[in-house]
């Protein structure tokens, strides 16, 4: 996966998949741009708060030839426990976040032959789980909102997929990764007995920007140790 030359924007770039995956693409010679409220050490950086309402992000490139949109929250409450205001903070920050990013951006994904945009989901989505009901309705939009725009893009060569981790060891998971028991209980749960890996998702990120899935568009990819779609004997 050759990615020399190549202009790269991270949003989210400083901490768990973001983080790893902007030293991958670092490794592999892309042109890396993170775009956050806090620095990435050796790439570009653009201040950006994408629960803020922007029209555009100053000092991007004439020519992006990859998109990650990485923020995600984990606001789990029982359904009871759930106001309002939570649905809009966790639709604001998965979708509308990541479509402001996206129209910001365009003009320049645009300028690419072939250019990729790649959302976070989650096993949620398609798995119900108790009290994940206010991000996997964010979550499960922004499934629909790749789909739809795989569907516009595809004439610009502009690909979009999405990838649906299950619970990865990052700091934002580290509330549900507190004890050795919380530990053990989560890997219980996954067919493959563990939990995902930062790098496994950033891995699978740099799959999607790569021209090994240039005939790829419009889909969601399941890691997630098999959680979605096996039940071992």
């Amino acid at each position: 996966m050759e990615f020399e030359g190549k202009n790269i924007l991270v949003v989210g770039g400083t901490s768990g998949i973001g983080k790893s995956l902007v030293e991958k693409l670092k490794n592999a010679g892309a042109n890396v741009i993170n775009a956050s409220r806090s620095e990435a050490a050796g790439v570009d950086n653009i201040p950006l708060d994408v629960t803020e309402d922007f029209q555009k992000i100053d000092d991007l490139p004439d020519q992006l030839d990859g998109l990650v949109y990485c923020p995600g929250s984990i606001n789990l409450k029982p359904f009871q426990s759930l106001k309002p205001e939570d649905y809009r903070e966790d639709f604001n920050l998965n979708v509308v976040g990541g479509l402001n990013v996206v129209k910001a951006s365009l003009k320049s994904l645009k300028k690419s032959k072939s250019a990729s945009i790649i959302f976070f989901s989650t096993v949620a989505v398609t798995q119900g789980m108790s009290f994940h009901t206010s991000v996997a309705a964010a979550k499960g939009a922004l499934e629909g909102v790749t789909r739809s725009l795989a569907a516009e893009f595809a004439r610009q060569n502009i690909r979009v997929n999405a990838i649906a981790p299950s619970l990865t060891d990052t700091p934002m998971a580290k509330s549900l990764l507190s004890s050795d028991d919380k530990r053990k209980a989560s890997e219980e749960r996954h067919p493959l007995k563990r939990v995902g890996a930062a790098d496994e998702m950033a891995d699978a990120a740099l799959y999607l920007l790569s021209d090994a899935t240039a005939w790829m568009t419009g889909q969601i990819l399941h890691l997630d140790g098999g959680m979605s779609s096996i039940r071992p004997l």
